[in-house]
Order: structure tokens, then sequence, then C-alpha cells
């Protein structure tokens, strides 16, 4: 991979997530997406990964899905941290993440045989536990929102469990956490209690309320227990330590900021902190601890299942992209919605996050368009026209995109790897993104494998 130095135009620019960091700055680095998930965070955590000593993952569940090709073979990876496929980098799943034990364990066997040894992981003990009666109930309150009569009212989820897992950590008398996993006598009261309650409301929804079977769960619970045991610790005091010995943590965040509970298009969000906001109660380290934060994005906009997009283009140029990009969901296979580059959603997620660098991916599936638009404004009910990003879906449904048109290139891209050698549309697009955002573009990716990336900068 080449490295090319060359200085943007955004590097001497004040940046708009705000002032520096200074004092509070540290050898960390926050890994997160700007946009509405699958904007290619797999591959830019597997290029940094060998800086740091750790990958921590800090929210979601196996609902994302991290992709890093090397050499032309996929990875596809739900729980496990992108940088797994590095020897000598250990992978930390936090307290923040909902662990499915069937997933995480599948992946680590994955993981062992792509890496031909054992996988450095270690999990929380305050991690929660997805159970089957979560994926159960996940399923079912899907169907019956989709089912509204007037309108299909459906979050759009990938029906994995995440958002019960999630609700019963709220509820806490019907949570499970990954450290009851090693205490069979403690499992087995709370599973009897849990399930007693679980039933007659799985009933309700249409499910199979023997997904409840208590003896069941606690045999396949404690099992994984037992494979799990010498990964299970605590994970807070783990990195804490890490980071007073001067170690250097690199944070994966799943899914994306515009699926943020709190930040996001609600209510169609995923149900935890994805955005930098999700990392130290999702770790257990203080919010100084984050240091840079690095943003990701893809040349245009995607988005899986329901809720509001502006720049949605449900014609021919949203299927060009989609057929380009192979914009297919990780998790669940499902063709993406496809839309031109949004900077009003942009601009919001680099504030929030105070985004320090930008990573642009797939842009190469741009090549070959005469004309590219970006999104500037948005036009209200009122005729008005703002730069607000709405995080509220009622309000984002209402708005008209207002749009620049920019000349495109048509060059293909796929064998470039350095920011000169850009055709000229390319270098100005990328030009453009940074100046309406403030934030310089240090990473360009114009190809799925890992060495087809552009590496302007990332310190």
């Amino acid at each position: 991979m080449i490295t090319d130095t060359t200085q943007s135009p955004a590097q001497s620019q004040p940046q708009s997530g705000g002032t520096p960091h200074g004092s509070t700055q540290t050898a960390s680095t926050a890994v997160v997406g700007l946009q509405w998930g699958d904007e290619g965070k797999g591959k830019v955590i597997d290029l940094l990964a060998p800086r740091f000593d750790a990958v921590v993952r800090y929210n979601g569940g196996a609902n994302a899905g991290h992709t890093v090709v090397i050499g032309g073979k996929k990875h596809a990876f739900h729980l496990m941290p992108s940088g797994v496929l590095h020897q000598g980098v250990r992978s930390v799943i936090a307290n923040g993440v909902v662990v499915d034990p069937t997933v995480i364990l599948s992946e680590i066997e994955r993981a062992s045989q792509a890496l031909g040894g054992e996988v450095d992981l270690l999990i929380s003990d305050r991690a929660h536990v997805v159970m089957p009666y979560h994926k159960a109930e996940d399923e079912m309150r899907e169907q019956i929102l989709s089912a509204h009569t007037d309108k299909d009212r459906s979050i759009g989820t990938t029906k994995r469990g995440i958002g019960p897992a999630y609700s019963d950590k709220a509820h806490r008398s019907t949570a499970v956490r990954v450290g009851d996993l090693l205490r069979p006598d403690l499992l087995k009261e709370k599973l009897e209690r849990i399930c007693e309650a679980k039933r007659p409301v799985l009933s309700a929804l249409g499910a199979d309320p023997a997904v409840c079977d208590a003896s069941a769960l606690h045999e396949e619970c404690t099992e994984a227990g037992k494979k799990l045991r010498s990964r299970i610790c605590d994970t807070g005091t783990l990195l804490n330590e890490m980071i007073s010995a001067g170690g250097r943590l690199l944070f994966e965040g799943a899914n994306a900021t515009l699926l943020d509970l709190d930040h996001g298009t609600f209510p169609y969000v995923t149900s935890s902190n994805c955005s930098v906001c999700g990392i130290p109660s999702g770790t257990g380290l203080a919010p100084r601890h984050v240091g840079r934060v690095q943003g990701v994005l893809k040349a245009y906009s995607t988005r899986v299942g329901a809720g509001p997009f502006p720049t949605e283009r449900d014609d021919e140029i949203g299927d060009r992209i989609r057929t380009r990009g192979n914009e297919f969901g990780t998790t669940t296979g499902r063709p993406r919605r496809c839309g031109w580059l949004d900077l009003v959603a942009l601009k919001y997620a680099v504030t929030l996050n105070g985004v320090d660098s930008l990573a642009v991916m797939l842009l190469d599936v741009l090549a070959g368009f005469d004309e590219l638009s970006v999104c500037t404004g948005y036009r209200t009910s009122d005729g008005s026209v703002t730069d607000r990003f709405p995080a509220d879906a009622s309000a984002l449904e209402a708005v008209t995109p207002v749009y620049e048109t920019v000349p495109g290139f048509q060059e293909e891209i796929t064998g470039v790897r350095t920011w000169d050698d850009l055709p000229e549309g390319a270098r100005r697009y990328l030009e453009l993104i940074e100046q309406r955002l403030g934030v310089p573009v240090g990473i360009v990716s114009v190809g799925p494998d890992r060495e087809q990336t552009i590496v302007r900068s990332i310190d």
C-alpha cells in the first residue's frame, strides 16, 4: 500500500467537529460510520488495526456486518472486531455489546482458521446475552408492525433479537449477562424466572412459547459458558490498565451515527449508541480516552430497512449505484436503498462525533457518471431552505433535497493508489466534501480489497 502525504485543503481549516483535543488527546482512535451504516468501517478498522494494541467493539450486536477483503477473499464479521485478522492485536468485545453466543463461537472458529492459530479475543462479563426468545420476539413485533392496516410500520430490524435484548437490559430483572454463563446455579434460577415472565408475552405476540424452555436454554448457555470461560473477564478494568500503561486502543462502532438510538432518525434507529457518545458507557473508559475520531462515509448514500432517506433514488441511478456497489446487506442480504451523497446529514454527523479525519469509501462506484449530485440543503414544507438536519423521522420525511451538481469522472479508478493519480473529477468531488464538511479526507477506498486504498494521512 502506498502512503500519499499530499496535504488536503481542509487540513489548514478549522474542523467543524470542534477545537483540537489538546491535553485530552490520547493515542486511541474511534472509527464511526457517519451515515446509515454499511459505509465500509470493517475495511478501515482492518487498515488501522496494526497501529494499535487492541480493537474494541463498544456497541450493537450480530445485527452489524463488517467485511474485510484480503487478496480477493471476503471475511465477514458480525460480532468479532474487524481487526482480528492481525496477529498481535487483541480483540475486545466490551460491555456495551449484546452477545449472541452461537454467533461469536462460530466467528471464533472461522477467524482461528483464517489466522491459522488461536484468536486473541476477550469478552466483557457485563455484556448482555441475546437469547432465542429475543429473536422470536423481534420477528413477531416486526410482523405485527408490518401488517398495520394503513401503512407498514415496521422498523426494518435484522430480526437478530438486538432490540429485545437491549430492552431486557433496561428492564434488568429479565436480563442475562455474559458473566452469568459462568454461574450455572444462578443462571438456572434466572432463566426459570425469566421464562415464566416471557411465555405469556410471546404467546400474545403469536410466537411459539416453547422457545422459553428454561432447561434447554440453561444447557445451551452453560455449554457456551464452558467454551468461552477463558475469554470472559472485566474488560473495563483491562482497558483502563492498558491506557495507563500507554496502550493504544482502536474503538470500533457498529451500525452508524444516523442510526444512533438518541441522535439518529428516531424511531427508525438501532437500539444502542453507535456514535462516539456510546464509547464511554460501552467500554467503561472516561470520555477523555476517546482520542481521535475517524469518520467513515460512502461516496454516496445508502440505507437498509425503513425510515426517511431524502436523497434516495428509486430509479435507474439508484439501480446503477446498487449494482456497481454490490449494495446488499452483509447481515441480511437485503438490497440497500441507494441515492446521492447528503452533505446536510454528514455535517450533522461530523459535528456530533467531533470528527478529525474522513475515510471516503466506494469512490470507484461513481466512475462513469457524467454528473454527480450532492445534497447541500433541505427545502421544508414552508418553502424555506435549511442546512440543519432534523434527527426525527417525521420531520425528515417532510423535506425535499436541494442539490448541487458537479462534473463526474469516466475513468475506472480501482488500480489507483495515490491522490495525484485520481482523475480530476474524482479529486474535485473529494475536495468538495472536505470543504463543505471542514474535515480532511485521509483515506479513500477505490475497491473492496485491503490493497485498493489510498492512504493520504492517518495521523
